[in-house]
Parts: C-alpha cells; structure tokens; sequence
C-alpha cells in the first residue's frame, strides 16, 4: 500500500476500521483479495511477481498491511520482497508485540518499509528505517511513504475524511471517495523525498494518475465488534476507471484472539 488511513477502537461498531490505495507500477501483475489455495486462511490480493501481498486478513482477525518507505538514496536492488512480510505476520500466531517484534529482527533483510498489524486485540506498527516497535492507542491514524502519521497534505485530509466518514458506516461511499480524491497539493506544500518535482506533484494526492504508475486498488476493512469482517477491494484500470470489485463478507473465527472491547 501507499496510502492507509485506520481508525482503531474510535467508533463503538467497528473497532478497526482501514481506507487505503496500492500504489504500484501499471505493468506489475496482480490478482484481487481472494482466499489463498496455499495459505487457506489468509484473504489478501496478490502480487503477481513476487508472490506476496500489501495487505490482509485471516479467519481468525489478523490484520497486516506494508507500505514502502520512499527514499531513492537508499534502494536496493536484490533483496526479498517485502510483501512477503505481511504474509509472514498473518500467518504467525504470536501477539502483536512478538509477532513485530521478529519480523524487526531481520527487517534489515529487506528495502525500507513500514509494517503494521493487528491480532484482534492490540494493533502495532514496526517502522524498519527506525527499528521501532510500537503498539498503537485508539485513535486515527495515517501511513504513506514515510513515518506513522508523517505531516503530509495527502495524509492530513486523508485523516479529516476518515473521520468524518466514520458516522455513515456501513455505508461505503465516502470512504471510497477519499480513495478517489485527487487533489493535488500546491508546490509550496509538498513533501521533498528525493523525486523530482514533477513526480511529487503526481504522487502528492490521495488517487494517483502517473505515467506507467498509479494507484491499482482501493480497500475498505471493516472489522465489527459481531465479529464481523468485510473486505472491499476496487480496481482501477490506467485511466483510472472501475475495472471490478470484490467484496468478502464473513465471521471471524471463535477460535480469535480479537476480543474488541468497547471503546
């Protein structure tokens, strides 16, 4: 993913609630979420080249998702791919703590990268440009190419949308249009990543429309307090239309460390 906005235990229906768009190259193959044959548990999209994936879920409420940590000064050329990290997450069955905690040991394995997960119960963030792990308090958070919650425009309105999209659910409509706002952000304003200027424009707003690049999915996750989830998954085609849309629905397993206290 490239852009990931969450709401963790702030609404008192849905304790983890995620918006977020895969931002990838247009000729880079990939599949929509789908259970998995070789990992039946494990509902996720699939990158077709490496075989990992940017975000998931589980039966039983496991929740990760990966976005990469964008600094040209530091790309790497063979290393593993860091997609297959949030398989890894999903499929352990530690806690969240420990569960990051391993994946911190040997994340500098792997290009920079930002992992965030979730058992159920606890939700946490492992930061590999830093080392840091941390679990996360309720609230509303944001997650680009950079830092947790890094003060870029795009994120900054990505969060107010959430927000105020939180009261409508279950309704989807204005999540998905925060996923589709392309405002762009005025020069002044704009993060230096070490791109060109030309690129942070085209990378500045939430949906991205770029020459061989742009934003390939948007995903809704809603995971309920009925232990719930539903999954929405769109793709857009290169000009930024709907190509499809799938959308799981189902309960999450008994057997769930999720326990979703009230908020």
């Amino acid at each position: 993913m490239c852009l990931i906005v969450l709401a963790w235990k702030s609404h008192p229906d849905y304790p983890l609630v995620v918006a977020a768009n895969r931002d990838e190259f247009l000729d880079r193959a990939a599949s929509p979420a789908h259970w998995w044959s070789d990992s039946p548990d494990l509902l996720a999209g699939r990158d077709l080249e490496a075989g990992g994936t940017w975000m998931g879920l589980t039966r039983s409420g496991r929740f990760a998702a990966l976005t990469n940590y964008r600094d040209p000064e530091q790309r790497r050329t063979g290393v593993p791919s860091r997609g297959l990290l949030v398989r890894e997450a999903l499929e352990a069955s530690t806690d969240t703590q420990t569960t990051l905690e391993h994946i911190a040991r040997s994340s500098s394995d792997y290009a920079g990268f930002n992992l965030l997960f979730s058992d159920g119960a606890r939700l946490g963030i492992h930061e590999s440009t830093s080392g840091a792990v941390r679990l996360l308090e309720p609230g509303i958070y944001g997650l680009s190419n950079h830092l947790l919650d890094s003060p870029w425009p795009k994120l900054k309105l990505a969060r107010e949308a959430l927000t105020a999209a939180l009261p409508t659910l279950p309704a989807n409509a204005a999540f998905l249009d925060l996923m589709r706002d392309t405002t762009a952000v005025p020069d002044q304003h704009l993060p230096q990543t070490g791109v060109s200027l030309e690129w942070e424009r085209w990378l500045s707003p939430a949906f991205i429309r770029a020459p061989g690049y742009g934003t390939r999915c948007s995903s809704l996750v809603l995971l309920g307090r009925d232990a719930e989830a539903r999954f929405t998954e769109w793709t857009w085609a290169a000009d930024g239309r709907l190509r499809n849309s799938v959308s799981h629905r189902y309960p999450i397993a008994a057997s769930s460390d999720a326990q979703f206290p009230p908020p």
